[in-house]
């Protein structure tokens, strides 16, 4: 029988979420505590990579037994969670049709991507301070238009990636101001972007957090953390909206902009 199983992980620990021979990964962790359920070795395929660092809020895998599960679903649910870490959380174990594939089933993955404009040691761990003066996020969100649709993505892909095919098509991408819960609940001191209650103010331009949304049928590898750095050149002035267009048709990987860091980048949604 195949089951469906949802997750959320935090990376800071693992290399990502596929097995290698000498560093922890999440599928490793996973297989090693549905094997001490399941008396014996239990493969599990995921929805796809995640780098190094990376973390899921919403990331799904599928895996096979040769009959039931062992405990009712919400047991099987609670004794998992009991042996896996504090940052390996399972939501759900739900039976799945025999040709269900976690990656090959998906029709939709999105990526979140956090920053901060100013030091804050409460979102330093999950978001990445991006210091560079005036940001333009109205050039950046124009830029981000040029992504959209069905697009060969090779500029943004990480040099010896083994994929067939670089074509990708990008629904989404968006920058968006929000303000983190400290800032909420505890009066953070007041930046310009946010009002005394720590909601958008008519400044959000200048709000000192910022999202990153973007979504599609498929990614490659190391693609939204280039994306990201591409997006933040045009951001600083360096080149116009349009360079994004000019990229995706003519440039190659050295002619983007640098990757980001892993640690504030989220897998934040699979869709089937």
């Amino acid at each position: 029988m195949r089951y469906l199983l949802s997750l959320s992980y935090d990376g800071s620990a693992f290399c990502g979420w596929q097995i290698q021979p000498s560093s922890p990964s999440v599928q490793q962790c996973l297989e090693e505590a549905l094997a001490k359920l399941c008396g014996g070795p239990v493969a599990v395929t995921g929805a796809g990579r995640t780098d190094t660092g990376v973390h899921a809020a919403d990331y799904v895998c599928h895996f096979d037994l040769t009959g039931p599960l062992p405990f009712e679903a919400s047991d099987f649910c609670y004794k998992l969670n009991a042996i896996l870490p504090r940052s390996v959380m399972v939501h759900a174990v739900l039976p799945a049709a025999d040709d269900f594939h976690a990656r090959f089933s998906a029709t939709q993955r999105s990526y979140t991507y956090f920053i901060h404009r100013k030091k804050d040691p409460f979102v330093a761990a999950y978001s990445w301070q991006c210091g560079f003066p005036g940001l333009d996020f109205d050039a950046m969100n124009e830029a981000c238009q040029y992504l959209l649709g069905t697009h060969d993505f090779s500029c943004f892909e990480k040099v010896g990636g083994a994929n067939k095919t670089s074509l990708c098509t990008i629904t989404e991408a968006f920058w968006k101001p929000y303000a983190p819960t400290h800032v909420q609940l505890m009066r953070w001191p007041v930046d310009a972007g946010h009002d005394e209650e720590g909601r958008h103010s008519r400044l959000d331009r200048e709000s000192a957090y910022w999202y990153f949304r973007v979504s599609a049928d498929r990614f490659l590898r190391n693609m939204v953390r280039a994306i990201v750095g591409t997006l933040i050149e045009v951001g600083r002035g360096k080149h116009d909206p349009a360079w994004v267009k000019e990229l995706i048709e003519t440039g190659t990987r050295g002619d983007a902009g640098e990757s980001v860091p892993g640690h504030a980048l989220f897998l934040s949604k699979v869709r089937y």
